[in-house]
Parts: structure tokens; sequence; C-alpha cells
């Protein structure tokens, strides 16, 4: 791996024009924002409604993001599918376009047991030639991975790390103790509310959907935490939980973050799920991220 991951990366919305088609223009243009600001990229993931894009699409938005950063960040992709077979169908395309690492959700629909999880991601990590974090977001797939699956497979010489989007500071507190004294094997931080915390507790960097909005009040976390304010860091923290709990009390993450995007003026585009806002909650979102961005 060309450098490591560390920071803040987020997890960027895949935009779309008016005709709801995939738009590499505009996406170039979010990339660029979130340089600016420090962060590296995570693209194809929850916030880039990978489950909502073909494949050809997953393929353009990753060479978008590899050609925009031009090895100035880390860029990692998203490959999770519901088959192994496909995950890594697609993981072997993604690898070619020269990502720093790839990221595989839990296979979702179906419940597993922990074993079966064990044989998916070693399956997966033995045929690609790129580093692989597991992506843990029991809400949404219905499969948890529990801290001691983890511990088994960190020892895989190409899985580098668990990205953690469980919501809860057990959660990712157990995968941290999980991870102790395993070498070349780092916790990533998924949700908005614990990026200090993880940083404080041992994450080496997090991914975070919120950065989308306010790229450079995610960031101000790790910055001052890196410069050693501590202090400095949980006061970035307290300004972005307010963010994230009053936007997301609005509907659910993907679709209010592109809505800010488009209030704050950015021609992301619409969501492709069916999620609507009526005219009292577009208000509501403009105020809170009017509230909290500069």
């Amino acid at each position: 791996m060309s450098q490591e991951i560390k920071g803040v990366l987020t997890a960027i919305v895949t935009t779309f024009d008016k005709q709801g088609d995939y738009s590499e223009r505009a996406m170039r243009t979010q990339i660029r924002r979130q340089l600016a600001a420090g962060n590296g990229i995570f693209c194809g993931g929850t916030n880039g409604e990978f489950f909502v894009l073909n494949e050809r699409e997953k393929l353009a938005v990753t060479q978008t993001c590899v050609d925009e950063v031009a090895g100035k960040a880390p860029v990692v992709a998203h490959i999770g599918e519901i088959s192994t077979r496909e995950t890594l169908r697609l993981g072997k395309q993604i690898a070619k376009l020269g990502v720093d690492a790839v990221s595989v959700i839990t296979p979702y629909f179906v419940p597993l047991k922990q074993e079966e999880l064990i044989w998916h991601y070693q399956t997966i990590a033995d045929g690609l030639d790129v580093p692989l974090f597991l992506y843990n977001i029991p809400a949404r797939t219905g499969n948890t991975l529990q801290p001691e699956t983890v511990r088994t497979l960190a020892s895989h010489p190409n899985i580098i790390g668990i990205k953690d989007s469980a919501g809860s500071y057990e959660s990712l507190g157990g995968f941290l103790k999980a991870a102790e004294g395993i070498s070349n094997f780092n916790v990533l931080n998924g949700p908005d509310s614990l990026i200090h915390q993880g940083f404080v507790d041992g994450c080496s960097a997090c991914i975070s959907g919120l950065a989308n909005v306010a790229p450079n009040e995610i960031n101000a976390i790790w910055a001052k935490f890196s410069d050693g304010d501590v202090t400095g860091s949980r006061l970035a923290q307290e300004n972005v939980t307010g963010l994230r709990t009053e936007l997301y009390s609005v509907g659910f993450s993907p679709a209010t973050v592109k809505k800010a995007l488009v209030l704050m003026g950015h021609d992301v585009g619409e969501s492709r799920y069916a999620v609507q806002f009526s005219e009292h909650e577009e208000q509501q979102i403009r105020q809170i991220v009017n509230q909290y961005t500069q």
C-alpha cells in the first residue's frame, strides 16, 4: 500500500445529473472540496448509494475518484455484494483502477454464521491483490461481525482493518480490544458521533458521511487531535454531533446528506431511492446546515 490510511476519509456521495445518471463532472467537484479540507475518499459506500448503482457505475465512480485524487490522499472503494463470487468479481475490476484498499460489507439479506462470514472474507482476501477492510453495519445488513471473528480475520495478511458502523461505543471498543497486539490491522470509526473518542482510543481513521456537508468541521476533529489538542478535538466533535443528531432526525442519512448538499448549492442530484422531502423538511435541513457549518 502506498500510504497508511489515517485521518478522515469522506464517505462521498455519488453525484447524479438532472436525469438521474452518474455525473462525473459533479463528482470531481465534490472530490476537490474534500481534498481541500484535507480528507481522503471512501467511495461506493452507504452514502455513495452503492445499493442502487450498477456495476458499470461503481467502476466509473471509482475511476473518477482515483483519477481526481491523483495520489494526494487515500482512496478506498467499497466492493461488497451479497455473494462471495460477485464481490470478488467486482473487487478484481476495482483493484485494477489503483485504489489504496477496498472495503467489504458483510453479506446482507441472508443471515450467516460467524464461520460462514470468516470463509467469505478469507476467500475474498485470498483472491484480491489489494488490501481489504472488513465493514460492519448490522442495522443495514442483519449480520454482525463478532470481535473474536475479527481477531481471526485480522491474522490474514491481506485484511488490514475494519470499518465499524454499528453505531455504539461498545461495538467500536470491542473491535479495538480485539485488534490489540496485531500489527498492520486498524480500526476505522464509522459513526460521526464517535470520531473524537475513536481517535482517543486508537482508531487510525474515521469514515464520515457527514464530511460531505461539513468537510472542514469533520477534519478539525482529526487535525486538532493529531496536533495534540485533545480538548479542541473534543469541542470540534461536539459541534459535529449536534449537526448529525439534528440532520439525521429529518431522514435516513444518504438522502438527507444529499439534500443538504443541494440546498447548500452543490449540483449532486437527488438520491435514487424513494425518499421524499416536504417543503417543511427542506426548510429544517437548510436551518440545521446554516447553524452548524461556515
